[in-house]
């Protein structure tokens, strides 16, 4: 899943940034054992150290890997600090030079970033957006993927069978015309944020009592869905349970949430300097979407497994890396 940041969490960590003054001390050498596939044929990195980043979640533990990963194939040295807490310490790795990129949604950048309260509801234009704005900051920013890790609603199958909605308009007709059928699992803070709850029931025309609505920790959102406890609860799109529960996710069908697509974010100099990086990474991020990050994100929260071994596996399947 991905972390949600407040504004005052967001201040907090803005100073531990402030105060740590040099940044990042830690990391390893990725040492991969992987040629060119698809991707890095020629070794057009070669000779470039660079360093990737990434958030401490599953999703972007991975996501952290496949950048090094593909880079290693194009000749790169490459050092992995992926891991760091919370966004505005990797955010602030790039920009200050500790690290050369990382993969960052557009929403994140967009409303935690750049400070705008309303997202922009075409994914590409928000790119764009965020893109302008970020390259007067030494901040460059990839074409994104399909992959959007925002909010949703999802119930199980039976409750599907049961109601037939497939849409968050049909939710909102079925709070209307049964108010007893829908209940929901929420997290505390989906529940009173302005672009959750309380937005989408405007958004939307509901007006869901109270008492149908139960907050939890997000874990226990997606068994309590699972098993039937509530209707529907609150998902991220691209996490792995969807897929290993068989939830069915109700879309957003008048794009009220924020587009969450995630994208290379690459500091600006390394880019000038290694303008390479732009086309070894495109057909990476071209082939990420929700299907791929869930099924990646089960392999880990669900089976198990290391997140570089996930990434470095989906590398290889996709032809994009061959083992050297």
């Amino acid at each position: 899943m991905r972390r949600r940041t407040g504004p005052a969490a967001l201040l907090a960590a803005a100073v531990l940034v402030a105060a740590a003054g040099c940044g990042l001390t830690s990391g390893s050498p990725m040492a991969d054992d992987v040629k060119p596939g698809t991707i890095g044929k020629g070794l057009p990195l070669k000779g470039a150290d660079l360093t990737v980043t990434s958030k401490e979640f599953t999703e972007q533990l991975v996501l952290g890997a496949i950048m090094g990963i593909a880079f290693e194939a194009a000749g790169a040295q490459v050092l992995d600090r992926t891991g760091i807490q919370g966004s505005v310490g990797t955010r602030a790795a790039v920009e200050n030079g500790d690290a050369d990129g990382t993969y960052e949604y557009t929403g994140t950048a967009w409303i935690t970033y750049q400070g705008n309260s309303k997202p922009i509801p075409d994914p590409q234009q928000q790119w764009r957006a965020v893109r302008e704005a970020d390259a007067k900051k030494g901040i460059s920013w990839l074409p994104p993927s399909t992959l959007n890790n925002t909010y949703a609603l999802a119930m199980n199958q039976a409750n599907y069978r049961k109601y037939h909605t497939t849409t968050l308009s049909q939710v909102a007709e079925l709070a209307r015309s049964d108010p007893a059928a829908v209940t929901l699992c929420v997290e505390g803070e989906f529940a009173n944020r302005a672009d959750g709850l309380p937005g989408m029931e405007k958004a939307y025309g509901m007006n869901i009592p109270a008492k149908n609505i139960t907050q939890m920790d997000t874990g226990i959102i997606y068994t309590q869905t699972a098993k039937g406890a509530c209707t529907y609860g609150e998902v991220f799109t691209t996490d792995g349970r969807i897929k290993s529960m068989n939830l069915v996710v109700m879309r957003d069908d008048r794009k009220f949430f924020p587009n969450y697509n995630a994208a290379p974010m690459i500091r600006t100099d390394t880019l000038k300097k290694w303008p390479a990086i732009a086309s070894v990474l495109d057909p990476v991020t071209r082939a990420l979407n929700n299907d791929v990050a869930q099924t990646l994100n089960a392999k880990v929260d669900v089976d198990g497994q290391d997140p570089h071994q996930v990434a470095l596996d989906w590398m290889e399947e996709k032809g994009f890396v061959k083992k050297g």
